[in-house]
C-alpha cells in the first residue's frame, strides 16, 4: 500500500521529509522574528521592531511556498507545531546575531537539500530550490549589514538609536544576475 501511495508524487520520501522539515525552520523563524519583533518594540526600538515583523511575514510566505510546492506534488505537507520560541534577549546586538546565525542556518539547510535533490536526480525540486537559494543571499547580506551597524556607529550615546532608524533602509542590490 505504501508503494502505491508513492505513485501519487514524484517527491521520494527523504525528499519529502527535507522539505517538510524546511517548512518547520522557516515557521520557526518567522515566530523568532515575530519575538523579536515584540522585544523590539517592548524596549523602544520601534523601527527594528517593524523590519523584524516585516522579516516574520517573509519567513512565514517562503513556509507557505515549501508548503504549496510538496501539496502541488502529491505529496504530503506537514503543519509545523512551534513551540519554546525565545521571548527574552540579553541586549539588542544579541537579537541581530541571532538573526544572522539563523540566516546562515537557513542558507545551509538549503544548500543539503539541493545537494540531496542532485544525488537523488530530482531536478524538480532542485530547479524549485533555486529561488530560496537566491533569495538567501539577500537573507544573509541585510543580517550581516545590520549588525555591523553596531561596529560601525558603536552602543554609546545615542547608538541604539542611529542603528534602530538605519537598520531598515538596508537593501541588497542582486549583481549577480544580468
Amino acid at each position: 500500500m505504501k508503494d502505491l501511495l508513492r505513485l501519487r508524487t514524484s517527491l521520494t520520501e527523504e525528499i519529502e521529509r527535507v522539505l517538510n522539515e524546511q517548512i518547520k525552520m522557516e515557521a520557526e523563524a518567522s515566530a523568532m522574528y515575530l519575538a523579536m519583533s515584540s522585544w523590539c518594540d517592548r524596549n523602544g526600538f520601534d523601527f527594528s521592531a517593524g523590519y523584524f515583523k516585516k522579516q516574520s511575514d517573509e519567513e512565514r510566505e517562503h513556509m507557505l511556498r515549501l508548503f504549496k510546492y510538496v501539496s502541488d506534488m502529491g505529496g504530503r505537507a506537514v503543519s509545523p507545531n512551534i513551540a519554546n520560541i525565545q521571548v527574552e534577549y540579553d541586549s539588542f546586538k544579541s537579537i541581530f546575531e541571532l538573526a544572522l546565525q539563523q540566516e546562515i542556518a537557513v542558507t545551509q539547510s538549503f544548500n543539503r537539500m539541493a545537494d540531496k535533490c542532485q544525488k537523488e536526480k530530482d531536478y524538480v525540486t532542485f530547479s524549485f530550490l533555486q529561488w530560496f537559494l537566491k533569495e538567501q543571499i539577500e537573507e544573509e547580506y541585510v543580517a550581516r549589514r545590520a549588525l555591523e551597524l553596531f561596529e560601525v556607529i558603536g552602543e554609546d550615546g545615542t547608538g541604539h538609536y542611529e542603528i534602530d532608524k538605519r537598520v531598515p533602509k538596508i537593501t541588497y542590490e542582486n549583481t549577480y544576475e544580468a
